[in-house]
């Protein structure tokens, strides 16, 4: 999508000459961007999101993931309808999901719809090997390295668990530094190579799906790559879990390898290792709990 250079460019873009923003509601909610509900003088309602403008790589990695997403065909995602940079900020423009009843069925179908996005092809969103993505993204404070790799558990390693544990080296001592260490240059006696590689949502926790008010679960604030099913899985049972038919419709539709319950700990070794660069030392004992264990 190209790029607008402004906002009200942007705007026109989508609706037409002379279309203005009316009324700007601020969203509450996320940590890294600041949303907000576009009402345009045509009456329709967008979605915005933004920071500064040197944080624009965020969006453009975000646009990319909602379109993988929507290129499997599997399950609901947002629309992405402009980005670009006004002035001194960086924005992208999404369509306007309005928030429903969270039901049993529609965990149901988040679950299905999940499932069969990582039984979709993926030859699309990866090149020169079977893991990663085109492009790697700005996530948070740093980026996530996304460079393709043939092997799933050397990606995993090396572009995801090890980069994380650099940054946070300050927080161990110099057994526990040599214990992850061995622990990272032998993931394989842990994970497995996954039959098929998934499209992964990368950020599954329970603020990044939405429920419309039709009962219709969307996938939101992806930061997708391709990688083992079993990694967004994980995530999903990190901050309190997902509602239990959401667990059943997915393993009614696609099997679980035999010993994921043993590998999900370390999945979120990464998520964890992250909050606590991001965050600090609240989530220090989780991360030293996992080491311990493996």
């Amino acid at each position: 999508m190209k790029r607008a250079n402004s906002l009200n460019q942007a705007i026109e873009n989508i609706r037409g000459n002379g279309i203005r923003i009316t009324n700007r509601q601020p969203v509450f909610g996320g940590d890294i961007n600041r949303a907000y509900e576009l009402t345009l003088s045509d009456g329709s309602v967008i979605f915005m999101k933004a920071n500064i403008r040197e944080k624009l790589a965020i969006f453009e990695g975000e646009a990319e993931s909602l379109d993988f997403i929507k290129q499997t065909g599997t399950i609901r995602s947002p629309e992405v309808l402009g980005i670009g940079t006004d002035n001194d900020i960086s924005f992208l423009l999404l369509e306007y999901i309005s928030s429903g009843h969270k039901s049993k069925a529609a965990f149901e179908e988040l679950g299905i719809g999940l499932a069969k996005m990582h039984q979709a092809e993926t030859s699309a969103f990866v090149t020169g090997g079977k893991f990663g993505a085109l492009h790697d993204h700005l996530l948070g404070s740093g980026i996530q390295d996304n460079r393709p790799m043939d092997s799933w558990v050397t990606f995993f390693a090396e572009c995801r668990l090890r980069p994380q544990f650099e940054k946070a080296r300050r927080y161990f001592d110099s057994s526990t530094w040599k214990k992850i260490e061995t622990f990272l240059d032998n993931l394989e006696r842990y994970l497995t190579e996954p039959e098929n590689p998934s499209l992964l949502h990368g950020d599954l926790w329970g603020g990044n799906y939405m429920i419309d008010q039709m009962g219709h679960p969307w996938l939101i604030d992806p930061a997708a790559y391709v990688g083992h099913a079993e990694a967004d899985l994980a995530m999903t049972e990190l901050f309190g879990g997902f509602d239990r038919s959401f667990y059943e419709a997915y393993q009614n539709t696609t099997r679980l390898d035999p010993g994921y319950h043993d590998r999900r700990d370390i999945y979120n070794l990464y998520h964890l290792v992250k909050h606590l660069n991001l965050f600090g030392t609240g989530y220090l004992h989780s991360v030293l709990a996992i080491v311990k264990r493996y």
